[in-house]
């Protein structure tokens, strides 16, 4: 079954996107990744999209033009996909998240737009999306859905020993994926179970600050350039880890409502301190290696899979790897999700098992008191036909290309 998963992260920079053919092989199911690839959003629709995002107030006549606006331009980069890879059977849309509501340890609701009709009109292909909520509804906090992904990976990982892509050797006690979006969020599996939470700002805060100062019209620290050239401001990245949201336990989410520029501009007001453009970056490219490592560290793994925008900026990994030397930091890539794909990929699976009538969550990962079934359906141009339900999941993923 081919399915092509779309999603827009927490750095709103675009749509990434993956076609998978999916097989079922006895517990085993195998995923070739078809085609891969990620369209910008146009920069006045970026800006307006920023311009929306909490804490800034916005109006329900926005919110509809945004979701209609953001649903074309999933349609039209769905549309590029078939065109250049062929059809898929179900296309899976994550959309956009503009407001993920939390209060203290419980998620409330979230909201993504990027109206599915516009897909399913464009492609002829039936729509998952809204795939977040259901989890929810069952106590959990709708993160990290990627989980379910690294649930199967890493567990082939953990029973397969080192040698099962890593290269190393003997035994391994746990492993833990890390994805490095706007927002960082980890998934660690042993032998006895799973657990997976967001630790805090990946790229988010870093992000806000080069798009807010000018620092690079692109929006991004690229290559960790900016980071490289300035100093740490010890003050004022104690005043960062102060954070109450990093003592609350796991599982737990977070997102772009708390982690934004004025918050930034909080800390820095609280620390006394006016740094230039280069030290502030890089404090807060410490404030993502020093928040990942110290959970990381605590959860005692011996192999970290790392994924995401993040994955591409040396200074994040070079102090991951100093602050983590006896973890084997590898990326995503080696189990064959490459790792800027990944979060696309794992929409997929959740399309596929989401039409074979299986959960597209563990419990562990998000918090929910049972498993779910995800997403709401929008019919192609023809009727709705899903494959028989399955009664059981598969053990493991494998991914090739």
């Amino acid at each position: 079954m081919k399915i092509l998963g779309m999603i827009s992260g927490t750095s709103h920079d675009g749509i990434d996107v993956a076609l998978v053919d999916f097989a079922r092989d006895g517990d085993v199911l195998t995923g070739r990744v078809l085609h891969t690839a990620s369209t910008p959003y146009p920069g006045e629709l970026r800006a307006r999209l920023v311009a929306a995002l909490p804490p800034a107030p916005v109006t329900l006549a926005e919110v509809c033009v945004l979701d209609t606006l953001i649903g074309q331009c999933f349609a039209e980069a769905a549309a590029a996909a078939a065109e250049q890879a062929g059809p898929a059977d179900l296309i899976v849309s994550h959309g956009q998240t503009v407001f993920h509501w939390v209060e203290g340890a419980h998620a409330r609701g979230t909201l993504q737009i990027g109206q599915p009709a516009w897909i399913a009109e464009r492609t002829g292909a039936p729509v998952l999306s809204d795939v977040r909520i259901r989890d929810i509804t069952a106590g959990g906090h709708g993160a990290p859905l990627v989980s379910v992904l690294d649930d199967l990976l890493l567990g082939g990982l953990l029973s397969d020993g080192p040698t099962g892509g890593t290269g190393g050797t003997g035994s391994i006690g746990g492993a833990a994926a890390l994805n490095l979006g706007g927002i960082a969020n980890m998934t660690v599996v042993r032998d006895g179970g799973l657990s997976a939470y967001d630790i805090g700002p990946a790229n988010a805060l870093v992000d806000a600050v080069v798009a807010g100062r000018g620092l690079n019209p692109r929006g991004y620290d690229e290559d960790g350039r900016i980071a490289a050239s300035g100093h740490v401001d010890e003050r004022l990245l104690d005043v960062l880890l102060d954070e109450p949201y990093y003592r609350l336990a796991a599982p737990k989410s977070t997102g772009k409502e708390l982690f934004h520029l004025a918050y930034v501009e909080a800390a820095i007001a609280r620390a006394g301190r006016e740094p230039s453009g280069p030290d502030l970056v890089a404090t807060l490219t410490e404030l993502t290696v020093r928040t990942v490592a110290a959970d990381v560290a605590a959860a005692g793994v011996d192999v970290l899979v790392v994924s995401g925008g993040g994955c591409r900026n040396p200074v994040i990994m070079d102090g991951l790897r100093a602050a983590l030397p006896g973890v084997r930091v590898s990326l995503s890539d080696e189990l064959g999700a490459p790792a800027d794909d990944k979060e696309a990929i794992a929409f997929a699976l959740i399309g596929w098992l989401t039409a074979h009538g299986l959960p597209g969550t563990v419990p562990g990962g998000t918090g929910a008191k049972a498993a779910r079934v995800l997403g709401t359906l929008t019919p192609g141009a023809g009727p709705l036909v899903l494959p028989a339900p399955l009664p059981t999941p598969p053990r493991s993923l494998v991914l090739r290309r």
